[in-house]
Order: C-alpha cells, then sequence, then structure tokens
C-alpha cells in the first residue's frame, strides 16, 4: 500500500503539466501519482500514458469522458490506493524540500498510536508577474510538530482560510464520509475541504511552504472576469455547502465557527461576483442566495446576514453596491485574482 496518493486533473494540459508531474516523482514508490485525463482534446492523454510507462510503479493514466474538476478528484479518490490522498492542481506544483518533510511526517504518524485525519501545510501564491510571493501560512493558528484536535486551536483571521491546496485527508475518512463532488462544476475545492471536516477529529500542522498555487492564466478559473461568467456554478457550490450541514449538529464550538466563517467568505465571494456583473438578473440572484440561506437556517442566516461581511454585501441601492465593492479585497486576498 503507498503512503500518499496524488490525483492530478488534467483537461487540456500538455503546457504545464509535466512541471506538476515532475514535481511530484520525487516522492517515489511510497507515492502513487494519479494523472486523470478528464477528456482532452490535446496532447494529455499522451502525455499521461507516456509517464505511466516510463514509472508504472508509481504513475497511473485514467482516461475518462469529460466530468469537469469534481469528476476528476471523484476518479482520483476512486482509484487510490494511498493511506493519504491529496490533490495538485496540473497547473500547480510542489516544493521538493517541503515534500520530502511531508512524507517524513506521514510516516512517522503511521508507525505512531493515534490515526490523523488531515495533514495541513502552507501554500504559496505563485502569482504571474510579482516577485513577492504570498504565503498562506497557519503557525498564528495551530499547534506544530504534534497530532492536535479542533479543541487546540485558535482563531483564523478573516483571509486565512484552509483551501484544498493546504490540506491533506485520510483516504478512508473521504470515502467514509461520502464525499462526492458534482460532475461539470468548478470552485468545488471548497466542497472538497469543507464537506468532510466535521468528520476530521485530529489534526497536524506542518510548517513548510509545499503546495505552490499558480495564477496567471487568463483561462484560469480564478480569473474575476471568468468567475462571473460561471457564476451560476459557484452560486450551486454556495447552495450545496449550505444544505451540507446544520450547523448545530456540529458539536465542536471551533470547528463550528470556523466552518460559519468558511460559509460566510463563500457567501461573500458569490455575492460581490453577482454585483460585479452588473446586471438587475445578478443582483436579483444574490437576493435569493441570501434567502436559500434564510429558508434553509434562518438563525445562521441572521448571524451572517448582520456580520460585517454581511451588512456589507446587503446595502440598499446603487450606493450599497458600491459600498459592497470594499469587501472585494477581501475576496481577492482569498482567491488571489489574477
Amino acid at each position: 500500500m503507498k503512503l500518499l496518493s496524488i490525483a492530478i486533473p488534467c483537461y487540456n494540459s500538455e503546457a504545464y503539466m509535466r512541471k506538476c508531474v515532475e514535481s511530484l516523482l520525487p516522492g517515489g514508490e511510497e507515492v502513487e501519482i494519479i494523472i486523470v485525463n478528464d477528456g482532452s482534446t490535446d496532447q494529455t492523454a499522451q502525455i499521461a500514458d507516456e509517464y505511466a510507462a516510463a514509472y508504472p510503479t508509481i504513475v497511473k493514466a485514467i482516461h475518462q469522458e469529460n466530468g469537469g474538476h469534481g469528476e476528476a478528484v471523484n476518479s482520483g479518490l476512486a482509484h487510490a490506493t494511498g493511506l493519504y490522498y491529496k490533490v495538485v492542481d496540473s497547473d500547480d506544483w510542489v516544493n521538493e524540500e517541503a515534500y520530502k518533510k511531508i512524507l517524513q511526517t506521514l510516516r512517522n504518524v503511521i508507525g505512531g498510536p493515534q490515526v490523523l485525519d488531515v495533514l495541513i501545510s502552507n501554500f504559496v501564491y505563485e502569482k504571474q508577474g510579482v516577485k513577492r510571493k504570498k504565503v498562506m501560512s497557519y503557525k498564528n493558528a495551530f499547534p506544530q510538530g504534534e497530532i492536535f484536535t479542533w479543541d487546540n486551536m485558535h482563531s483564523l483571521r478573516k483571509t486565512q482560510y484552509i483551501l484544498m491546496h493546504s490540506i491533506i485527508y485520510r483516504t478512508k475518512l473521504l470515502r467514509e464520509c461520502g464525499l462526492k463532488l458534482p460532475k461539470h462544476t468548478f470552485y468545488v475545492d471548497n466542497l472538497f475541504v469543507y464537506q468532510p471536516l466535521p468528520f476530521v477529529k485530529t489534526l497536524y500542522y506542518l510548517d513548510v511552504n509545499f503546495y505552490r498555487y499558480f495564477i496567471g492564466r487568463d483561462d484560469q478559473s480564478v480569473n474575476e472576469e471568468v468567475m462571473i461568467r460561471r457564476i451560476d456554478q459557484q452560486i450551486r457550490v454556495n447552495k450545496i455547502m449550505i444544505d451540507s450541514f446544520d450547523m448545530r449538529s456540529v458539536q465542536n464550538r471551533n470547528l463550528r465557527k470556523y466552518m460559519m466563517s468558511y460559509l460566510n467568505i463563500i457567501m461573500t465571494v458569490s455575492s460581490i461576483m453577482l454585483i460585479r456583473s452588473g446586471t438587475d438578473e445578478n443582483f436579483e440572484k444574490k437576493q435569493e442566495l441570501w434567502r436559500y440561506l434564510k429558508k434553509k437556517d434562518a438563525k445562521l442566516f441572521y448571524k451572517l446576514r448582520f456580520g460585517i461581511l454581511g451588512r456589507a454585501m446587503n446595502l440598499p441601492g446603487k450606493s450599497g453596491r458600491k459600498v459592497s465593492i470594499a469587501a472585494y479585497q477581501i475576496t481577492r486576498k482569498f482567491f488571489g485574482f489574477n
């Protein structure tokens, strides 16, 4: 059995996927690299097969009809044999030194008395044209060098979130919690992180800058114009998050607080993109989204709606819409828009 399975969802990724795969190969035989070709029409399939042939004990090539990023993550999970599961997007890569520390940590943990559900590490915004790279670190919030529980964490800042880039889940936990991401939908990264959280009992934080999150392609999903065009998919993810849990069922106070905060920022992202589109139709979609939350959980609605971000998203009139743009800076920090 492998220590770590790493899925690489690929769709027409021929221009950059080699850098991603090459950064993962130093993991050696302890790692399983699962390249999921999601119905590509370029040379992605051939490149995937090339690596699988060159490294038959390390690389798997999975070919499927196009189902979107979430379905590629699902396929990776279905084929994973590793004890832990990580997703690395095909235009991103990892730092080799940090990678080795990650593997050593997992190796030490599985030889110990406690089961570890999730390992968290830092990621770096590799924004094209920016010399000083922003690092998403969690050392103010989590204990280091030990397995801990939600009771041991401190509050995360408003612009500090556990994203797909920073998380490695225990494979069996993902399967047992029934994680299934929707097809043909962007922004499912947030579901990948959010939905398993109530099943997590033990955590480990390693203060290394492991994942390099590339930002710079014009067609990238976190390009602002692209997000506005795909706003219905963002709303779909937002509503799935709302429907995922009754917050009152989340017993741990720290975890509940974090999940509410996470949902709050996703509500902000959806709202601000709908506002920035500038159409009356999308403004009504914003109103409907907040009504959806209210119908699902009135108490949570009032808590978020009348918090700082909720107020900013819901000020009346055109002047209110302009004020709401101030919250855009938070979404910029969250996604690192290109």
